[in-house]
């Protein structure tokens, strides 16, 4: 009893002590839940009608059209602005593919599997021409190469792991074009549903086939705005508010952006870093003129441009360098010369010019055996037999080949990195060997028997070695650079001082506006994401820190000058406020040149009072007239044209985009076009189609489409 009176008589304290337990066990459970919720936005991409995607799962899209790129372009690598392509067509694709399967599954719409089964039978759409499955032969899709494949992907072992790879690589570039068809479709019934809410009818087709077709001829007297200098106009503040109400759904944004202030430094080679790459230069021209064979030297120069020892065409070399072949002899060097449109220099030796055919069709004969005495013996037992009159198919066949042939253009080895001396050998002996000619090769890993059954295209090839290097700056010219405009931004770390000092220094302030999360680099320049994501986390005034980016060759300082929140930009923004005073500028010269003409009746009491007359013949209502006095299209002439008969004077001014006009139509005929109402019709309903593409965009803006990318990429 006294135990329970004494917890009795600290009742208050442990109240208290198990409040602040609970409490801190709640706020510990609710830091860790924030903490999650934080992780898991900085993981995210973006965000489309509430549906959020990750940085892992869009990168699983991005490598998996990567992929489609290689295949289709047949490269192995992508550049940085390839990549940001990608990345961009795959968030795009992401959210219309979001936007129209929304508004499908609220409509019921769907694409069954037998519609796509229809499509892959039909073979007309230009996605399917794009497969390995196309009848070489017809130019079509062929369904049933694609069955096979799919058959003997679902079948084959897997014992050849070059062969697994491939048809992998295959197999998933199929499913995205058959994802990407699927997707493709919905849309394409979306849209089609949206333009037969937009009829046609007879009456209509009519009146667009006269407005299309019938032409005036007419004169003009124009008064343009530019006749009344801009200072004779007064303009009030109640004016520019009045106008930019009138004009505001033209200054809606629809996403947040940025515009900022920035100082770019790029580094660039110093004379004496110019001398010393010249010197170096000097010494590769002589080397390269007295060698033999250029391949060593070519390497050894670490030239941009490779040697492959091979004729290829002149669309193979540098834009710089193909221009000079022709005007060179063969064995002669040309160089060192700097090229300023991509900041090389250069030198080129002229190794060999030859006519020959820019494709080779041919079969072969792969022979490979135990030892490489059991394969050379194979190989002449084959290429003696062929030499005999053996038919090449029949025993291609028997040893487990087709025998096919095949195409080897120009175009698919000329750009190669690098080529093997077996590669070099097959090329060569297929570009030279005449037709119906067998010729049995050896490799290094067994022999190949070829045919050649066909040339086409004969053209000049030139083997030549190229030797291109970038004049790039030292490391001593990038360190002064760098400490030289680290002090400068050390010293002004406010945005007033930096833009007021800048010059002094040296430096430029530049100006970009309307920066937005779905752009990849400030300013056009490479290597800027870390500047991205500082400047949307950044307020207004903020100083970035100094940034090392570009081709490590930029040195970047930004100023967050403006944020533009979404909803319509004010008045006081200066590209609005210019917008506005423009419009009323024209509105305010519009009113005086109106006063100044009041009375007019005629095109001669038009020139009386200072009109530039002029002649504009095959005026139609559906095309605006250019106006040479003024300098501007005009649709308001057209429709002041269609609505005047012949030989009739308007009396009432026409004001337009660049001044005042009176128009006199002097004659009115028909184009020699007959009227086809179905046609007319067709057509109409295809303009429909246009218009209804236009969907996207509103369904884009009324989704919540969040874009993060430019924290991860």
């Amino acid at each position: 009893m006294a135990a329970l009176g004494k917890i009795r008589s600290k009742g208050g304290i442990l109240a208290g002590i198990i409040g602040f337990a609970l409490f801190a066990f709640i706020a510990e459970e609710l830091f860790r839940s924030c903490e999650s919720t934080r992780n898991e936005q900085r993981q995210q991409v973006g965000e489309v009608l509430g549906e959020k995607i990750n940085v892992t799962d869009f990168q699983k899209l991005v490598d998996e059209y990567t992929e489609v790129i290689k295949m289709q372009q047949g490269q192995e690598n992508l550049n940085d602005d390839q990549m940001n392509q990608v990345k961009d067509m795959v968030w795009n694709s992401f959210v219309q593919s979001k936007l129209v399967e929304d508004e499908a599954k609220r409509l019921g719409l769907t694409v069954t599997d037998e519609e796509m089964q229809n499509i892959l039978k039909a073979g007309t759409n230009p996605m399917l021409l794009q497969t390995p499955f196309v009848d070489q032969q017809t130019r079509r899709f062929d369904v049933n190469a694609l069955q096979k494949f799919l058959a003997e992907y679902k079948t084959q072992s897997g014992t050849n792991p070059q062969l697994t790879e491939q048809y992998s690589r295959i197999y998933k570039y199929w499913t995205f074009i058959e994802k990407t068809l699927r997707q493709q479709t919905l849309a394409q019934k979306y849209q089609s549903l949206l333009a037969h809410c937009l009829l046609s009818n007879p009456i209509e087709a009519k009146m667009t086939f006269k407005d299309e077709n019938e032409e005036s001829n007419i004169q003009l007297a124009a008064f343009p705005y530019t006749d009344i200098a801009d200072n004779k106009v007064q303009i009030s503040d109640a004016d520019l508010k009045a106008k930019y109400d009138e004009l505001k759904p033209r200054f809606r944004q629809y996403v947040e952006s940025r515009s900022v202030k920035y100082v770019d430094v790029q580094v660039a080679a110093s004379q004496a870093d110019q001398a010393a790459i010249q010197k170096e230069m000097n010494g590769y021209a002589k080397d390269l003129a007295a060698a033999a064979d250029p391949t060593e030297v070519v390497r050894k120069s670490t030239s941009l441009f490779p040697y492959l020892g091979i004729p290829v065409s002149k669309s193979a070399f540098p834009t710089d360098i193909a221009g000079r072949l022709d005007s060179m002899a063969v064995g002669q060097t040309y160089g060192p010369v700097t090229n300023k449109d991509d900041n090389t220099v250069n030198i080129v030796k002229l190794v060999a010019k030859q006519q020959l055919p820019d494709s080779v069709e041919y079969r072969q004969i792969q022979v490979a055996r135990s030892t490489p005495e059991a394969t050379r013996k194979a190989a002449d037992s084959i290429y003696t037999a062929l030499q005999g009159g053996a038919d090449f198919a029949a025993i291609a066949k028997k040893y487990g080949q087709t025998g096919e042939s095949t195409w080897l253009t120009t175009q698919q080895y000329q750009f190669a990195p690098s080529l093997d001396k077996d590669s070099k050998n097959l090329i060569g002996t297929l570009n030279t060997l005449p037709v119906k000619e067998i010729r049995n090769i050896p490799f290094a890993s067994g022999n190949i028997i070829v045919q050649v059954l066909n040339r086409k295209g004969m053209v000049n090839k030139y083997t030549a070695a190229v030797i291109k290097k970038n004049i790039e700056f030292s490391r001593n010219t990038y360190s002064t650079a760098y400490n030289k405009f680290s002090s400068f931004v050390s010293a002004n770390q406010t945005a007033d001082d930096i833009v007021k000092n800048a010059v002094k220094s040296g430096y430029t302030v530049q100006t970009v506006a309307d920066i937005t999360t779905a752009q990849h680099n400030l300013a056009g320049i490479h290597g800027t994401r870390e500047a991205l994501k500082w400047l949307f986390d950044a307020k207004e005034g903020d100083v970035s820190p100094m940034y090392e980016c570009g081709d490590n060759d930029h040195l970047l300082v930004v100023i967050l000058d403006k944020i533009n929140a979404e909803g319509y930009r004010s008045l006081k923004d200066p590209q609005v406020n210019a917008m506005v005073k423009d419009e009323v500028m024209k509105d305010k010269k519009a009113e005086m040149l109106l006063a100044k003409v009041n009375g007019v009746n005629s095109l001669a009491a038009a020139r009386a009072k200072g009109g530039k007359l002029s002649t504009v013949n095959q005026v139609t209502f559906a095309a605006p007239v250019f106006v040479a006095t003024s300098g501007a299209s005009e649709p308001a002439l057209s429709g002041a044209a269609a609505a005047t008969g012949k030989g009739k004077f308007c009396s009432q001014p026409v004001k337009g985009n660049a001044g005042v006009y009176f128009v006199q139509v002097t004659g009115k005929t028909m184009r020699p076009v007959k009227f086809d109402e179905k046609a007319q019709e067709q057509k109409l309903r295809q303009k429909a189609m246009q218009y209804a593409a236009n969907f996207m965009n509103e369904l884009y803006v009324k989704a919540g489409v969040v874009d993060n990318r430019y924290l991860f990429f």
